[in-house]
C-alpha cells in the first residue's frame, strides 16, 4: 500500500491573534510514502538541502514518537518527499512537516484517526495549535488547547473579496529567537488592546467586513517586539493604500502576511520596496487560502505501471 499526502503550509498569529489564529495557505509539503525494507527518504524541491534525509528527519521522528508513545513499532517506509514551503520563514514550515508525521505514523499503524485526532496529535508534539490547525482544517482556524489537553478549533472560510500573498525576504529568522525578545509580562492595558483587535478580526473575516481593517490587524504582544529583528516590519504595518486591508507578521517572522482587497494583488509591491530599501531582496510566495486542509489519497499510479509492464510481456 502506498499514499500520497500534501499539507499545507500555513502563517500563524495574523496580528493580534497570539498563538491562537492561523490561515492555510495554498503552498505545499508533499509526500508519497509506503512501506519498505528499511528506512529511504528522498528530498526534492525549495530548500532540499536543508531536509534531512536520514532517521533525524523531523517528519519520521514525529512518526516515530507517535508509535513510541503508543507503545508501538513503527515499520520502515521509504518517504519521497517535495517541498515548497520555505523554511525559516514564518510560513510554518515544521508544523507541515509534524502533522506529516502524524498522518503517516496513523497510516502505517493502522490507527484510522479522524482528522480532529490527528491535531490533538500534532499539536501536543507542536506545543500550540495555531499552524497544525490550519494544516489540518485548512481555511482561518481560531483554536485553542482544552484543560484536557485537546484542541477546540473554528474554521471560517476567507471571504472571496478578502485575498492574501506572503511576502518572503531573503533572510531568515529562527523562531526561537523571536520568541527571545518577548516580555514575560503584559500590561492589561496591551492585554485589553489585544483582546479587542482579535475579536474584531474574527468577527470582520466571519462577516466579510473590510471597514473593520486595518484596525483589527493592530498588536501589542509580539510584533512591536520583534520590528528590530525584521528591518523595515514597523513601517510595513503602518502602510496604509487604496485596497490594502493590512499587514502582519507571518508567524515568527520574518515574512509579511498581506490583506488586500480583490484586485488589488499590487500592493504586495510596497512591501517588496520597503525591504529592498532596508537592502533585501523578497519575493511573493503565496497568493491562495488552502481551504480544505492536508490531503491523502492512496496511490494506485505504482499498481498501473507494474500491470501495464506485466501485460506487456
Amino acid at each position: 500500500m502506498s499514499w500520497r499526502l500534501r499539507v499545507p503550509a500555513s502563517s500563524a498569529n495574523l496580528g493580534p491573534g497570539f498563538d491562537a489564529l492561523g490561515l492555510a495557505l495554498g503552498v505545499y509539503l508533499e509526500c508519497r510514502f509506503q512501506p519498505a525494507p528499511a528506512l529511504k527518504i528522498t528530498v526534492a524541491g525549495r530548500d532540499a538541502h536543508e531536509i534531512s534525509t536520514g532517521d533525524d528527519n523531523l517528519i519520521w521522528t514525529t512518526a516515530t514518537t507517535v508509535a513510541r508513545d503508543r507503545g508501538e513499532s513503527l515499520p520502515p517506509a521509504a518517504i519521497d518527499i517535495v517541498n515548497d514551503i520555505p523554511l525559516g520563514k514564518g510560513l510554518g514550515s515544521s508544523a507541515a512537516a509534524l502533522t506529516a508525521g502524524v498522518v503517516i505514523a496513523d497510516k502505517l499503524l493502522g490507527l484510522h484517526w479522524k482528522p480532529y485526532r490527528i491535531l490533538d496529535e500534532a499539536a501536543r508534539l507542536e506545543g500550540h495549535p495555531d499552524n497544525v490547525a490550519a494544516c489540518v482544517l485548512g481555511s482561518f482556524v481560531a483554536s485553542a488547547i482544552d484543560g484536557g489537553g485537546s484542541v477546540r478549533a473554528v474554521r471560517i472560510p476567507l471571504p472571496e473579496h478578502f485575498q492574501i500573498a506572503v511576502v518572503v525576504p531573503d533572510f531568515t529568522l529562527p523562531t526561537s529567537t523571536a520568541r527571545a525578545v518577548l516580555p514575560s509580562g503584559y500590561s492589561r492595558q496591551d492585554v485589553t488592546f489585544n483582546i479587542q483587535r482579535v475579536a474584531l478580526l474574527v468577527s470582520a473575516l466571519a462577516a466579510g467586513a473590510s471597514s473593520a481593517f486595518p484596525i483589527a490587524l493592530e498588536d501589542r504582544l509580539h510584533q512591536p517586539y520583534r520590528c528590530a529583528l525584521v528591518p523595515g516590519l514597523d513601517e510595513i504595518l503602518r502602510l496604509r493604500a487604496p485596497g490594502l486591508l493590512g499587514c502582519t507578521l507571518s508567524g515568527a517572522g520574518p515574512s509579511v502576511l498581506v490583506f488586500f482587497e480583490q484586485g488589488y494583488g499590487q500592493v504586495c509591491d510596497l512591501v517588496r520596496q520597503i525591504f529592498s530599501l532596508q537592502g533585501h531582496n523578497s519575493e511573493v510566495v503565496a497568493t491562495s487560502v488552502c481551504t480544505n486542509g492536508f490531503h491523502i489519497e492512496e496511490d494506485r499510479s505504482e499498481e498501473r505501471r507494474v500491470g501495464k509492464e506485466c501485460r506487456s510481456r
